[in-house]
């Protein structure tokens, strides 16, 4: 028996890094799944993002373990198209009892450098895409009797950090969204928690932009994972300088299962430590 037997997870960002982390890992326990990504760049993100092709893996990783998986390509920032794929999903695998608002981007700059496209983009991704997603999703969750939704913060939608104004404001954002969707769908059952990582190994924090910028003292060859690996850990309390995606999705797991059934409005840090220093 699965953890999530029986149970249809929607997912956003799923192409790739976290979200095909999530997308594997409640399909291993037994859910069937909902999967979005705009499959395309946005041209203020300095690394490359998910293509059609990574959204088509996902799928063939979904498959292999022998469960449902119906997939688009759609932007978080557009309610309609979300709201459709969603539908559409449900319509096809019968329900929705998990939720995963996972999207997100990343770029860097100081507030008096960052350009307004470069903030309008991060806060329509980062943050009104969390909500596009929630909103599309309350009306199959309450239709189900209810279900978890689990919205992707970051450490910095704990504390500040210089350098990516945006994305902090975009972050503690997502926690206000949470903290107040928890009481306004309680009463339907409906849990509603953000999830809070640290620094994580995928491609938003392995490009040459942020290497730049924890690394201005270094040559552009010298910017490597292996140097830059010592920087990146002084953030973190424990001795690692980054987690893996599973690490994210393990306990986006707990969330989305009944292990978690009276826990809501909760920020769980899973963090190294980071943001007790």
């Amino acid at each position: 028996m699965g953890r999530l037997d029986g149970k249809v997870a929607f997912i956003t960002g799923a192409a790739r890094g976290q979200g095909r982390a999530h997308a594997l890992r409640m399909a291993q326990e037994g859910a069937d799944i909902i999967a979005i990504d705009i499959s395309k760049q946005i041209e203020t993100v300095p690394y490359g993002m998910a293509t059609a092709e990574d959204l088509a893996e996902t799928v063939r990783q979904v498959e292999a373990l022998d469960r449902r998986i119906v997939a688009s390509e759609a932007d978080v920032r557009d309610y309609d198209a979300l709201s459709a794929a969603v539908d559409e999903g449900v319509a096809q695998l019968g329900r929705l009892d998990i939720v995963s608002a996972n999207a997100g981007i990343f770029s860097n700059a100081t507030a008096e450098e960052l350009t307004d496209t470069a903030w309008n983009d991060m806060i329509g991704v980062n943050l009104t895409g969390v909500w596009h997603t929630a909103k599309a999703a309350i009306p199959h969750l309450r239709a189900a009797g209810g279900g978890s939704m689990i919205l992707t913060s970051s450490t910095a939608g704990i504390k500040g950090f210089p350098n990516f104004v945006h994305y902090v404001a975009a972050k503690h954002g997502v926690v206000g969204i949470m903290r107040t969707l928890a009481l306004e769908l309680a009463p339907d059952f409906i849990r509603v928690n953000s999830v809070h990582p640290t620094s994580v190994d995928t491609d938003m924090i392995q490009n040459d932009s942020l290497y730049a910028l924890f690394a201005p003292d270094l040559p552009v060859e010298e910017r490597t994972r292996e140097t830059l690996g010592a920087r990146f850990q002084s953030l973190n309390a424990l001795p690692i300088p980054w987690v893996e995606p599973v690490d994210i999705s393990n306990a986006v797991l707990w969330l989305a299962s009944d292990e978690s059934r009276y826990v809501t409005g909760v920020m769980l840090p899973v963090d190294a430590g980071s943001t007790q220093k």
